[in-house]
């Protein structure tokens, strides 16, 4: 597995986020350099690509004057070496169809969709200065579900945000119900100085952020729990990780970022190796992991 940059910097202004005083604006790297970079990651023998920046999803605008990720991936799709290509830190207003519909059609790029929300509420969203609503965000998760139903969407929220009231807490609650997220992290609010959001009134107490966090993730275990119930029975090819004892390995599905999300314990009598694929019959759901045999030899 190897990480490739697309960009540095970001043009967005979260009222919470220092980075574009610290990185500048978004600069975007060239289409053949990163591709000349993957093909090299690909004969070195990287299986699994993961592309990041800040806002992945706008990759381009600034030199070409557009956004070009649907077309930078078409390109690193071609790279026959590289068996999963996965696109992390996706702002959700910048998903397009056309960006989906490459996922959809490119069997070696993950049906992956990680796009950071941070809240659900409206006034809490303007107070962040995201530039999306909750409406738009059920819409484009109802535009990425239909197009692909086994996609899996990622997503992190923010709890404590400066102005949050009982009612703004309880529409991200009902916002997490009723959506679903396959994966999802929470974070209290932390005041960064230097940014727009540490001046604004109605700083929440660390207790309370901390209540509110919890109560998210209480929810999302059952969720998690739930989604991983209807995994049970199912074969999923899985990444060899590491070996943990005998016959038994730690793996990854293709739904599965390295380290932030679960991983499949994998028993198999034939020795696996780091960097293997193998296909995996699910046969215990954990509340956030899975746990499998191996059913046949590598895929790859």
């Amino acid at each position: 597995m190897a990480y490739i940059k697309i960009s540095e910097g970001c043009d967005k202004h979260c009222t919470y986020c220092i980075i574009p005083k610290l990185r500048g604006k978004q600069k975007s790297r060239k289409i053949e350099d990163i591709v000349a970079e993957a093909k090299n990651l690909a004969q070195g023998g990287v299986k699994e690509l993961v592309v990041i920046a800040q806002d992945s999803t706008m990759y381009g605008s600034d030199i070409y004057g557009e956004a070009r990720l649907p077309q930078l991936l078409e390109e690193l799709a071609k790279i026959e070496e590289l068996k999963w290509i996965r696109i992390m830190y996706s702002y959700p207003e910048s998903i397009t169809k056309e960006l989906v519909d490459v996922i959809k059609r490119n069997d070696n790029i993950c049906s992956y969709f990680d796009m950071p929300i941070q809240h659900a509420s409206n006034k809490i969203l303007k107070l962040m200065n995201r530039q999306t609503t909750k409406e738009e965000l059920i819409d484009k998760i109802n535009m990425i579900r239909t197009a692909i139903p086994d996609a899996t969407l990622r997503t992190t929220l923010i709890t404590g945000f400066p102005g949050e009231d009982e009612r703004d807490f309880q529409e991200l609650v009902e916002f997490v119900k009723e959506v679903k997220f396959d994966k999802l992290g929470v974070f209290p609010y932390s005041r960064e100085e230097g940014t727009a959001a540490d001046k604004l009134p109605n700083h929440l107490e660390q207790e309370v952020k901390e209540e509110r966090r919890d109560v998210i993730m209480m929810i999302q275990q059952s969720i998690s729990e739930e989604i991983n119930q209807r995994k049970i029975g199912k074969t999923y090819e899985v990444l060899i990780e590491e070996q943990i004892e005998d016959n038994v390995y730690i793996g990854r599905t293709q739904l599965d970022a390295e380290e932030i999300d679960s991983i499949v314990y994998v028993k198999s009598h034939t020795n696996l190796e780091s960097g293997n694929f193998v296909n995996v019959k699910i046969n215990t759901a954990l509340e956030y992991d899975l746990m499998g045999d191996v059913q046949d030899e590598f895929t790859k």
